[in-house]
């Protein structure tokens, strides 16, 4: 996750134009008919009417024309949007009415803002899209979610859908990347327990050398930290050794890879893997290691917020993305793994399955996910995370 994007409002309206523009182009030059003939009086009349994606019920131009009536969708995500661009590109090319406001935040400052922008009757996301699925768990548990059926719901595994509240839309395994100019052979963790000893063996080695998520700052990093204490009986001894190293704590993938990549850091621990082997593909210092004791599989969980001020837009984009276009385009060209078994390719969910076999660990997408952010859960967990880093917590 980055920095959340300026690229916001007007400028995404002006992608918007442009791809209708362009969508009208191509209906001109292929001699092909708009779904629908344009009112001059509407400021929209030369951008075409999307149509009835094929095999949908014939009522769902409905939900089309009414998306299109709202002509806006605003998304909080914590997904870059380099890597959402592809998705966005495709959603405007099939509903060039409707312009996206794409909002890219950490999962901390996601949860954190939706619920004061709640509070507050202020207008905000249409759709919450976040890796943090704790958080979003609570959030639909607070009764924050709108109720939707998506159409191409039966092409999900029944795991990935919270009732009709909130969907997983991706599989992300998580890695631990190292420096390739700096760590070879023998001395590249291979595992969790791997790692352990290597931080023990030679802790001046690593001092200020290790990378992770804040684990009480960043969403995500808090995820990942309370599943990594429920798959390790050694839990806080590991973190003891990583805390001994002095490592420095970020909120965001790319701080992470980017320390790697400038060799401020040798090691990054828990980063996303599809990310990771991403950049890797681009960078000869990046190496990416799937653990062999376990590796954790989360996913980035999507629901329509109950307060939305463009609902149905929301559902078109929900639509869209659990389909199985969406979510070609998700594996093929967002470099992210596919949840639908209909998907494949190198990123596809049966691919991942193969690769990690037995040490895959999935994160379920279910109520109990929000249990670990009860108050006093949270707090112990929190603070016994401060101690292992060696932080003294002011009383």
């Amino acid at each position: 996750m980055s920095l959340r994007t300026t690229r916001r409002g007007a400028l995404t309206r002006l992608g918007t134009l442009a791809a209708a523009a362009a969508a009208g182009a191509a209906a001109v030059s292929t001699g092909s008919t708009p779904a629908r003939a344009q009112n001059r009086e509407d400021p929209w009349g030369w951008a075409p009417r999307a149509s009835l994606p094929a095999g949908y019920p014939a009522h769902y131009l409905d939900l089309i024309r009414a998306a299109e009536d709202e002509a806006q969708l605003t998304l909080y995500s914590t997904t870059d949007e380099a890597v959402a661009q592809p998705l966005l590109d495709d959603f405007r090319q099939m509903y060039p009415r409707i312009a996206i406001d794409y909002d890219d935040q950490t999962g901390t400052e996601l949860n954190h803002r939706f619920i004061a922008e709640t509070q507050l009757g202020r207008d905000g996301a249409d759709v919450l899209w976040s890796s943090a699925m704790d958080q979003q768990a609570l959030l639909i548990e607070r009764g924050d979610a709108l109720p939707y059926d998506p159409v191409e719901a039966d092409g999900l595994p029944t795991w990935a859908r919270l009732a009709n509240l909130g969907w997983s839309t991706t599989l992300e395994p998580i890695a631990i990347v190292y420096d390739r100019r700096q760590l070879s052979g023998a001395e590249v963790p291979a595992s969790h327990a791997d790692l352990r000893r290597l931080l023990e063996a030679d802790p001046a080695r690593f001092d200020r050398k290790l990378v992770l998520y804040d684990a009480t700052r960043s969403g995500v990093g808090y995820l990942l930290a309370t599943h990594d204490a429920a798959q390790q009986a050694d839990y806080w001894a590991m973190m003891t050794a990583i805390g001994r190293s002095r490592p420095r704590t970020v909120l965001t993938v790319d701080a992470m890879l980017s320390a790697v990549e400038a060799g401020r850091a040798l090691i990054a621990y828990n980063v996303l893997g599809d990310y990771a082997r991403a950049r890797a593909s681009r960078s000869t210092a990046l190496g990416v290691v799937l653990p062999s004791d376990y590796t954790l599989v989360l996913s980035r969980v999507m629901f329509i917020s109950r307060h939305a001020r463009h609902p149905n837009a929301a559902r078109l984009w929900v639509d869209y993305l659990l389909s199985q276009r969406g979510q070609t385009v998700l594996a093929n060209r967002s470099q992210l793994h596919s949840v639908r078994a209909d998907v494949g390719g190198r990123l596809s969910a049966d691919a991942l399955r193969r690769e990690l076999g037995e040490r895959i660990r999935p994160i379920a997408f279910e109520p109990r996910l929000a249990e670990a952010l009860r108050p006093e859960r949270q707090a112990a967990f929190t603070s016994a995370w401060h101690r292992a880093m060696g932080r003294t917590l002011a009383r």
